[in-house]
């Protein structure tokens, strides 16, 4: 699964640290989502777009390979 977080953090002016607070995760946890070694779950990735004012489908998308 592909992801923009990285990017979104970007936009945002927003670090890691800062995003786990407000997602109520840890800074481990954002850092294995933005290197696509894991798939957050449904409530987190909906807290995360939330949070970026953004659709869900705009920070996350499938690769082929995931279909």
């Amino acid at each position: 699964m592909k992801n923009t977080i990285k990017v979104q953090r970007a936009i945002h002016n927003m670090t890691q640290e800062e995003l786990a607070k407000k997602a109520g995760v840890s800074r481990q946890t954002i850092n294995t989502i933005e290197s696509g070694k894991y798939v957050p779950s449904t409530v987190l990735a909906l807290k995360m777009a939330g949070i970026f004012n953004v659709k869900v489908e705009e920070i996350f998308s499938l690769e082929p390979s995931d279909e």
